[in-house]
């Protein structure tokens, strides 16, 4: 009687992770499917987030309640905070300044310290990029965007 209850046992966790696996292979988005880019879009290094141009490294976690976006017809502006446990500061600098210029942002001054500040421009908008580490080692990297100047109406 045990050898069955056993051997039914093990023919259910087979099939359900038969069914896990199948589930998991087959599972792709439509804009995966068209080759379109999503908001949050994986870049194998970093991810975008609400911003096409600022990629964020994939080692940092979002943190939304610290965070807000305001967009309209004419600009996008926002502030975005991440943070992770015991991160290396200046490869994480590195890590902005080569991607930032790659995606045609100007770094126009750097901050390092304690405290670095990254601030990088495009002919329409600016973004700054603050990077904080605790003493108890938490790293908290702070990215503002916003448009940079308006035209008068």
């Amino acid at each position: 009687m045990k050898w069955h209850l056993l051997k039914k046992r093990h023919a259910i966790v087979l099939l359900l992770a038969l069914l896990t696996l199948s589930m998991i292979g087959c599972s792709s988005t439509v804009e995966e499917r068209r080759g379109e880019t999503t908001k949050g879009e994986e870049m194998g290094v970093g991810k975008y987030y609400f911003f096409d141009d600022v990629l964020i490294p994939k080692e940092l976690n979002y943190k939304p309640s610290d965070s807000f976006v305001y967009e309209t017809p004419q600009f996008k502006t926002g502030s975005m905070v991440f943070s992770k446990w015991w991160l290396d500061i200046d490869s994480l600098i590195d890590f902005f300044v080569y991607h930032m210029e790659k995606d045609n942002w100007k770094l126009l001054n750097s901050f390092k310290g304690k405290e670095s500040t990254l601030n990088f421009s495009k002919p329409e908008k600016t973004c700054t990029v603050k990077i904080s580490e605790t003493w108890y080692g938490l790293t908290e990297v702070e990215i503002r965007v916003g448009p940079l100047g308006m035209k008068k109406m």
